[in-house]
């Protein structure tokens, strides 16, 4: 009997495997070390990350040399070297930079000479071969490789079909070139002509791979930010922590913080941990962690969020959550987790390539075999075979994704909308719901004094001159934005004296000889100063007293962007339901949802719950799009359907989201939704001309119909149709803006 590992005795790798080409080559790394006992891994191609599950006893180093056997390189996670990646996009540059270089100039010399024989002079095809071959043995390097390994593990791919009919284009023009001697060339077919004609087709060898190596550098990278929101989570963490042991202060690393220790944070500096305030008053600006714009006045007894900042006084924590299991943690795990199901239409290529590969390949040999069987001569029946493989050769399909994403991101980049990767598009097919972020998106994410009421015996000019004068002292975002309407309506602020801040309350100073106090109801209360007043929904209070008196109170708010009701409009008549989701209290969140038209809020949202609103969402049968733009909002954006972050926003929102909105107008949701299910119709339908092409045009090469030049011709002209159907893009979203 067989008795199962303990708990404890499993521990969990992270590896990045570089080397995968496809999802086929994840798969294959995948299946090698699930045949390690007791290991259970999960390989993401997008991220090039593995998760392997392994007992305690097994070294990391078996999990490093079997991913190596297996053709591919692999790190612990951590350990890698960072610049690897960007290495890797300079190389695929720079072989596509030679290839483009060398193919222009060898395809207009070969189909010139061949369309016009007396422009030929002695040695022309050499030197047709001199300029190909930098680009079959040197650019085209990465797909024979990637061909090579599949061949040791008995598998093919794309690259195999790249591979071979590259290689075999230029072995057959080679040989036409200079072995073919007296025998005849054939031109499109119909009759003899001089000899040499057929060796011209190493333009397709060239093309081939200038094509294809396009499509990988774009998708390499677009695949090199998969990772940047983790890195981007993990960078906010804290270091390093002030604990309080033994009644001194000790500087030690944040991995030995242990919970119920206390930890001194000074003014400026990041909170290290969840935790409980056991001494000090002081505001934090949570803004990093929850999106929202109002620091958050705290004092003893009250929780903080790791990673959020200390703006005033020293506060003394007691932590509560350490290392995985404080807030921002959960966050990135969140974030890892949504990312791990995200791969899309390129995985249609793959699914198509494991079958298309091999049988375009027994094609070929069938065909071979076929013509020499039948007692033709060799030279036809190789040239029958290449014809198939270069016919076959899926540059169509390689192109299929690219470049309809380049024609997307080209029309989307003028109309403000970034687009990052295919993923966005597959999602985009069948949203249903867009989530709206409150704090940033829907509203413009500064506060604003919307309302100034004097008491009786002040005037408003006097209410906000004493105000602005004491607020110019502080470095609060509410005396910001007090200070911005006082000096809107009076140039000169009198000079404050006396200034005294009072962290978590408001600030107080002399001003033309009067005593002026400026802060919350708790001040007021604390300093016997009877105010009667109500404050408008979603609004924040600011009192001002004069000289012991009240002299009125200010009201501040974050604004509803003008563009935002239009941007709900256009949603709604795309047939699309809106939810508004924010940290902010129910009451604020009505006034908002009610100014834009949407009538599910979900508010008082805890940071880490955000994604798990979204997870409801999507159980229940939604398709969802996340619109945000703070910290806070990442794994909510990464755990969507369609994540779309404004460009203006925090780092990791814009890293977490599938488009990028650059726009501060609003409206370009609606417009990035239609964009990205107009380039994924594109994109499908390019696939289905280069598949139905691949399918009708294989039989025809090989019964001999279309020769090798013939081929290459017809290859290069579905790449065309492809492009061209792509480049129908740039015309989106003027008749599209005009119906809408």
């Amino acid at each position: 009997m067989t008795i199962a590992a303990p708990e404890s005795a499993v521990r969990t790798v992270e590896l990045t495997v570089s080397g995968m080409t496809c999802a086929a080559c994840s798969a294959r790394v995948e299946r090698t070390l699930n045949k390690l006992d007791g290991v259970r891994a999960s390989v993401n191609y997008a991220t090039e990350r593995a998760t392997v599950q392994v007992p305690e006893t097994l070294a990391d180093e078996v999990l490093i040399e079997r991913v190596r056997k297996s053709g591919y390189t692999a790190e612990i996670r951590g350990d890698e070297d960072p610049d690897i990646g960007f290495a890797r996009v300079r190389d695929l540059r720079r072989r596509l930079v030679v290839a483009a270089l060398l193919a222009i100039p060898l395809g207009n010399l070969s189909i010139t000479l061949a369309l016009v024989p007396r422009l030929r002079f002695p040695g022309w095809e050499l030197l047709c071969l001199a300029l190909a071959v930098p680009v079959v043995f040197w650019s085209a390097l990465p797909f024979h490789r990637a061909t090579l390994r599949n061949l040791r593990h008995r598998s093919s791919s794309m690259d195999t079909l790249v591979s071979m009919g590259v290689l075999s284009s230029f072995a057959w023009s080679a040989w036409s070139a200079l072995a073919g001697g007296t025998e005849p060339g054939y031109w499109i077919g119909f009759g003899p002509t001089a000899a040499g004609a057929d060796a011209i087709y190493l333009d397709v060898a060239a093309g081939v791979t200038t094509f294809l190596l396009a499509g990988r550098y774009f998708e390499s990278r677009s695949r090199r930010s998969a990772a940047g929101l983790l890195t981007a989570l993990d960078a906010l963490a804290a270091k390093d922590v002030r604990v309080l042991r033994d009644g001194a202060e000790r500087m030690i690393p944040i991995g030995e913080l242990a919970v119920g220790d206390l930890f001194v944070v000074k003014p400026g500096e990041a909170i290290a941990a969840d935790g409980v305030i056991h001494n000090g008053l002081s505001t934090v600006d949570i803004s990093a962690v929850t999106g929202e714009p109002v620091p958050a006045e705290v004092s003893t007894g009250d929780r903080v969020i790791g990673a959020s900042v200390n703006r005033d006084g020293m506060l003394v924590v007691r932590a509560t959550a350490v290392g995985a299991h404080t807030q921002l943690a959960q966050m990135t795990a969140l974030a890892e987790r949504a990312q791990a199901r995200k791969a899309a239409v390129q995985r249609l290529v793959d699914r198509i390539c494991a079958v298309f590969v091999p049988a375009v390949l027994g094609v070929a040999a069938l065909t071979l075999a076929v013509w020499l069987l039948g007692g033709a001569p060799a030279r036809e029946g190789f040239a029958a075979a290449v014809a198939v493989l270069i016919i076959a050769c899926p540059c169509a399909l390689g192109l299929a994704t690219p470049t309809a994403l380049m024609a997307g991101v080209g029309r989307g980049a003028q109309l403000g909308i970034l687009i990052k990767g295919p993923d966005a598009l597959e999602a985009s097919r069948t949203v249903d719901t867009v989530v709206l972020d409150k704090t940033g998106t829907v509203t413009t994410g500064k506060m604003t004094v919307t309302a100034c009421r004097p008491a009786d015996g002040f005037t408003t000019g006097e209410l906000l001159r004493f105000a602005g004068a004491v607020e110019a002292g502080s470095e609060h975002v509410i005396a910001a934005a007090v200070v911005t309407a006082a000096r809107a309506e009076l140039p000169d602020l009198p000079p404050v004296e006396r200034f005294t801040a009072l962290p978590g309350l408001g600030a107080q100073g002399e001003v033309e000889g009067h005593d002026v106090l400026v802060g919350n109801a708790r001040l007021f209360a604390d300093r016997g100063i009877p105010c009667d007043f109500t404050a408008a929904d979603g609004a924040t209070a600011i009192l001002v007293a004069v000289d012991g008196r009240l002299a009125g109170h200010l009201e501040v708010r974050d604004v509803v962007k003008p563009s935002a009701r239009a941007a709900v409009d256009a949603l709604h008549a795309l047939g699309l339901r809106t939810v508004l989701l924010t940290g902010d209290n129910e009451a604020a969140a009505r006034v908002v949802a009610d100014e834009i038209g949407v009538s599910d809020v979900r508010a008082g949202v805890l940071p880490a719950e955000k994604a798990a609103v979204i997870e409801e969402l999507r159980a229940g049968g939604a398709r969802v799009a996340m619109v945000g733009d703070g910290i806070n909002d990442g794994p909510a954006l990464a755990t969507a359907d369609l994540g779309m972050a404004m460009a203006r926003g925090s780092d990791i929102a814009v890293r977490s989201a599938d488009m990028v909105l650059v726009r501060e107008d609003l409206r370009v949701v609606p417009d990035a939704i239609r964009l990205a299910d107009r380039t994924l119709r594109i994109i499908r339908g390019n696939l289905l001309w280069a598949f139905g092409y691949n399918v009708a045009a294989i039989p025809l090469a090989a019964l001999g119909l279309l020769n090798p030049l013939i081929a290459g011709a017809a290859m290069s002209l579905s790449s065309v149709l492809v492009v061209s159907n792509s480049l129908r893009l740039k015309d989106f979203g003027r008749a599209d803006r005009r119906a809408a």
